[in-house]
């Protein structure tokens, strides 16, 4: 009984290392190890942040720079 319920998981094991083996070779495999990304997509989000911050920078310079002015000049007056 012990013989054959060894057999069993060798054999099993015997399948499971040839799918193994099967999936490694398969183009899907390949397909999702491939890291090279989505290169247009990046390019557009850099582009977007880019266009984003530039929009936010010019609107928002001139009340930042009052901000840190009055902050220094505060920290000036301690003394």
């Amino acid at each position: 009984m012990t013989d054959v319920i060894q057999e069993r998981l060798v054999n099993e094991q015997l399948f499971i290392v040839l799918k193994v083996k099967q999936l490694r070779q398969s183009r899907l495999y390949k397909a999702l190890l491939d890291d090279r990304g989505d290169v247009p997509g990046w390019v557009l989000v850099v582009l977007m942040t880019t266009g984003l911050v530039t929009a936010l920078w010019t609107i928002a310079a001139p009340r930042l720079t009052a901000i840190l002015k009055n902050s220094l000049d505060a920290m000036n007056g301690i003394r």
